[in-house]
């Protein structure tokens, strides 16, 4: 086979196809039954992604990495347990995984805002989660802007209809958030890496073996999903950032 060109078309295979891109990997149980296992595989297919993903001079910063997986009802209502927390029946709330500032008074005025924010939607903020996280491998560069990890709970109201519907309002919500906390300089470290009824993301300005390890929490065993979508990123022409890491 001459190696300066692409095979050719045969069977599921066109040449046409080929692009560059970042690491992407999809692992799904068929029937939609949640596992842990399925977070742990995703977890080791995201491994197998490092090649797909970059670093700078600093072998420790990577360009981010992350998962996406389902909301894992069963772990996220015993940690909202022990914070005195009573979450709903899975579909009647939203989790927001949400980037805030290390500075304590502008994490809590940028809360403040938020559940005001949530009120005016017609939305009840049921409480705020402290994130467990664990920077021991992380280089500098990736220290030097690490955010403050939280999630908040937002209970579904009353008057939506469906699940789409309370998607949306969440929509509104988060980019609502984003105009009236984070442009405003509130807390400048504001950013939503997700707010949903369905699916929650953990990710960061990470290689793709650090995911695992900075968040321990995904190795709970509660910690149940029937997807899991990873994401190895290469930032190419522009810089590494949290928030630029899966985009998903």
């Amino acid at each position: 086979m001459n190696t300066h060109t692409f095979p050719e078309k045969q069977g599921l295979y066109d040449p046409q196809f080929e692009h560059d891109a970042c690491g992407v990997g999809f692992i799904v149980q068929m029937k939609g039954k949640q596992s842990h296992d399925i977070v742990e595989q995703g977890l080791t297919i995201l491994l197998n992604l490092d090649h797909r993903g970059a670093c700078g001079a600093e072998t420790n910063t990577g360009d981010g990495a992350g998962i996406l997986m389902q909301l894992p009802h069963k772990f996220l209502k015993k940690v909202a347990a022990a914070q005195n927390i009573t979450l709903p029946a899975p579909g009647e709330y939203g989790v927001g995984m949400m980037y805030a500032s290390p500075d304590t008074n502008a994490r809590e005025s940028g809360r403040r805002i938020f559940e005001k924010i949530a009120a005016e939607e017609g939305q009840q903020v049921l409480g705020w989660r402290d994130v467990p996280t664990d920077h021991s491998s992380l280089g500098n560069t990736a220290k030097m802007s690490e955010p403050f990890m939280q999630q908040v709970f937002i209970q579904r109201g009353s008057g939506l209809v469906d699940d789409l519907a309370f998607e949306r309002k969440l929509y509104v919500i988060r980019k609502r958030a984003h105009t009236e906390i984070r442009v405003t300089q509130v807390d400048s470290y504001l950013y939503l890496s997700s707010l949903s009824g369905r699916t929650i993301v953990y990710k960061g300005m990470l290689m793709t073996m650090q995911v695992g390890e900075y968040y321990p929490e995904l190795h709970d065993p509660d910690m149940e999903s029937a997807l899991a979508l990873v994401h190895s990123r290469f930032s190419t022409n522009t810089f590494p950032s949290w928030e630029r890491s899966h985009p998903y």
